[in-house]
């Protein structure tokens, strides 16, 4: 492999890794549970990393 084909193949997993970084933080975590997780990845999808910010200050939306 070329050092310029490896370069930019390390900056594609790094930006793939940043991108994936709310979905799997929301995946994981034990804040919410079931239709309200997957509304929040939804929204992480959608409207990207400011619904993660949401989710980090908002989540859960009802509380137990």
């Amino acid at each position: 492999m070329d050092n310029s084909v490896l370069g930019l193949f390390i900056v594609l997993a790094v930006i793939a890794f940043v991108w994936l970084l709310p979905i799997l933080s929301i995946l994981f975590s034990r804040k919410t549970t079931g239709g309200e997780k997957l509304a929040w990845i939804l929204a992480v999808l959608f409207i990207s990393w400011f619904a993660w910010i949401f989710y980090l200050l908002l989540a859960p939306i009802k509380k137990k």
